[in-house]
């Protein structure tokens, strides 16, 4: 059930990361989450489509992840779009900071995951975004493989 190198069960993926930018790297980050938003995550009730992480006093954030309500939660329950805190080692933050200033990448979350210990994980991928020439030659690489594929299945 794991995806492109996401140990544990997937809460949350973005599959559109990988086809809109260029994944130089990727990070696990521990993440500040309620009660509420672990019972949701738990049941799959997540979207980070359009969330990025960014910088903020020093501390690394995902914003516009959406985690939906835990309706049994009533009145303790959590704002869905809230910002969380991520948590990773201060040389991580070090390098992640250095790349999103010097470069021009971004901080785009590929996965929310349970790991084997049940701690819930963001995968971030440190990103280029890709042009739109990019992306139609990412397309037909990927289709002339399947072709290439196909043939090579149809000989035998």
């Amino acid at each position: 059930m794991a995806g492109k190198g996401v140990p544990g069960r997937i809460a949350a993926q973005n599959r559109k990361a990988r086809h809109d930018y260029f994944i130089e790297d990727t990070f696990d980050a521990g993440i500040i989450l309620t009660g509420s938003e672990v019972k949701s995550l738990r049941e799959g009730r997540a979207n980070i489509n359009d969330s990025y992480a960014a910088e903020r006093n020093g501390e690394l954030f995902l914003f516009g992840a959406h985690i939906s309500e835990y309706a049994p939660a009533k009145r303790a329950n959590h704002e869905p779009l809230r910002i969380r805190k991520l948590l990773l080692h201060k040389r991580e933050l070090a390098k992640l900071f250095d790349s999103v200033n010097r470069q021009g990448m971004t901080l785009i979350p590929l996965a929310v995951y349970f790991n084997d210990r049940g701690f819930a994980k963001v995968q971030l991928g440190l990103a280029k975004g890709k042009q739109k020439q990019d992306k139609r030659a990412s397309i037909k690489e990927r289709e002339w493989k399947r072709d290439k594929a196909r043939v090579m299945r149809a000989k035998g």
